[in-house]
């Protein structure tokens, strides 16, 4: 009985199965495919919007206080594309689907996966909220202080994840080891070192989260000037000529107090920022920040209690200059990852283009004359965004 050959298709639709498997990061948060391209197929730096929900102030009184509906989008631009270059001949294509799987497409999709989860997970430098753990073994209380940050920020109960480096994986399963769970996932923790769901979160452990360095912090930073709003914080006092912030640093500032996200009421807690570009002080120890949230106190975007005093205290989490751990705690809606379909080539010997769960994923294979090979690509178009970082928040320890 002779051997039936995979189609281009039957090959694309397994090399996407195998890449979803390995993207636990990418595949617990919202992916967005832009159908729009196709026909005609996307190319590098086309961007699709997403809209973020609408924020409103309440009246109180019986006088109407209209006010317009403003919707804010943000541009998700597809501008990175990675994919597999390999060889594989006509013969191949008569194994089976399983041992094509293995052989082929099995180390091919686990090299791009880990490239592609690697670039989406560069977004924790987007999330200011944090707990702060740094040289410590990271624990559950921590785990649940990261909830509360969460349910505070009002992030929806379904669709959290919990997801955690090697070490902090280690900790946690070595911790919870003696707490009375189902026998099903106690089995699971001895077997894979995988915790399932517990405190509202699916755990999963990543390899690939990286570590984080803190900027050198020197000198004693305070605000420079009264009254201060937005997206920049004009300060002084740090060490002369020092490369003080790394973007992703996190930062807060004394008597500045988060809100409550509906109420806009204080809470007592200080508003925690996150340092959107890298900061080097001048000779006399200058600097703007660029740091967000922006710094806004009235009106439905508000985000924090007041402006900063003058000579406030700044204070930078963490210890300067040395790098400390990354989990992750978040809601899907978080963050988003977008792909889009890729043009299609004519004239080749095996193509096709095919869509799994959000993900686009095209290979073409092409007869090189020259040297008797298939030389093969297959090819993912995609970019991410941080959309909410207020339903995310970074757990900093070992």
């Amino acid at each position: 009985m002779p051997n039936s050959i995979l189609s281009p298709t039957t090959v694309t639709r397994e090399a996407l199965r195998v890449l979803h498997q390995k993207l636990n990061f990418v595949g617990s948060i919202t992916r967005e495919y832009d159908d729009s391209f196709a026909r005609q197929g996307a190319k590098v730096g086309d961007s699709l919007k997403v809209r973020l929900p609408n924020q409103y102030t309440v009246r109180t009184g019986s006088t109407l206080a209209a006010q317009d509906t403003s919707e804010t989008a943000v541009d998700l631009k597809v501008q990175t594309q990675k994919g597999v270059d390999l060889n594989f001949t006509s013969v191949d294509l008569t194994l089976s689907l399983d041992d094509f799987s293995e052989r082929i497409l099995e180390p091919a999709m686990s090299v791009l996966a880990a490239h592609i989860e690697a670039d989406a997970m560069s977004m924790y430098k987007d999330v200011s909220n944090q707990v702060n753990n740094h040289g410590a073994a990271a624990s559950f209380a921590k785990v649940l202080q990261g909830r509360k940050i969460l349910v505070d920020n009002l992030a929806p109960l379904a669709g959290r994840t919990a997801n955690l480096n090697t070490q902090d994986n280690v900790d946690l399963v070595d911790a919870l080891k003696g707490l009375f769970n189902d026998g099903n996932n106690i089995a699971r923790q001895y077997r894979e070192g995988y915790m399932g769901r517990t405190a509202g979160f699916d755990f999963m452990e990543n390899t690939l989260w990286p570590s984080h360095t803190v900027g050198s912090k020197s000198g004693t930073p305070l605000v420079n000037g009264a009254n201060q709003t937005g997206a920049s914080l004009v300060t002084d006092g740090w060490g002369a000529n020092s490369a003080a912030i790394k973007r992703g640093d996190i930062l807060t500032i004394a008597g500045v107090f988060r809100v409550h996200p509906e109420t806009k009421a204080s809470t007592g807690i200080l508003q925690q920022f996150v340092a959107t570009a890298d900061g080097t002080a001048d000779a006399s120890g200058n600097l703007t920040l660029q740091i967000s949230p922006a710094l806004i106190t009235s009106g439905a975007q508000q985000t924090v209690s007041g402006s900063p005093s003058d000579n406030v205290s700044i204070q930078v989490a963490g210890t300067g200059g040395t790098a400390h751990g990354i989990s992750m705690a978040y809601h899907k809606s978080a963050f988003a990852f977008a792909t889009a379909d890729m043009v299609m080539p004519r004239g080749v010997d095996f193509a096709a283009r095919e869509t799994f769960d959000g993900i686009s994923m095209r290979i073409v294979r092409q007869y090189d004359i020259n040297n008797d090979k298939f030389p093969c690509r297959l090819d993912v178009l995609y970019g991410f965004k941080t959309l909410r970082p207020q339903l995310a928040c970074r757990m900093a320890n070992n």
